[in-house]
């Protein structure tokens, strides 16, 4: 599971919390005084290394950047060689530029490590270039199914009766108007 809010031990170093990814794998009296095997230690480090932090391994979690935050999230959740990552909203605490470099880090995870991801967005822009499924939720209830390709090519029109009357599109799709940076 990776969490919008990160959910990190925040006076404990990265590597520490990448361990505790680890913890119903180890022996419990030794994960308490942070004593794990070698082979999950080097299996951090590598982790760390792939997620672009390796160098932040010592540090506080709480001295790192919202994005390095969320990379140690998504290292600690890859600790357990999941088939499936659950992302709530992981990109809804960080900036555009953040919340590209992110997604585009789970799809890169999904790619070359054939792990599943379901994540949660509200940024439609976010699920036309991420997603490959879309499912859409409104009041509890399903009122879309499709992919990011569908939600490009579909009209204003369909857009509103999918999404409300108030949801807007910019930039997008067949429909939007290259000049003006608005929707036709």
């Amino acid at each position: 599971m990776i969490f919008q809010h990160f959910n990190l031990v925040n006076i404990s170093s990265v590597l520490k919390n990448v361990l505790a990814g680890r913890l119903g794998y180890t022996n419990p009296a030794l994960s308490v005084i942070n004593k794990f095997p070698q082979s999950d230690m080097e299996m951090a480090y590598e982790a760390l290394k792939r997620a672009g932090i390796e160098d932040q391994a010592h540090k506080r979690a709480d001295e790192l950047s919202g994005g390095q935050q969320q990379r140690v999230g998504i290292t600690r959740a890859l600790m357990q060689n999941p088939k499936m990552i659950l992302a709530d909203e992981p990109v809804a605490s960080l900036d555009p530029v953040l919340a590209h470099s992110i997604l585009g880090y789970l799809e890169k995870i999904n790619r070359e490590e054939n792990i599943t991801v379901l994540c949660s967005l509200h940024y439609l822009d976010l699920v036309q270039r991420y997603a490959t499924k879309v499912i859409g939720l409104r009041n509890g209830r399903v009122v879309y199914r499709g992919t990011g390709e569908d939600i490009r090519r579909m009209t204003d029109a369909e857009f509103k009766q999918i999404y409300g009357e108030e949801a807007e599109r910019v930039n997008v799709g067949p429909h939007a108007d290259k000049n003006s940076g608005m929707e036709k």
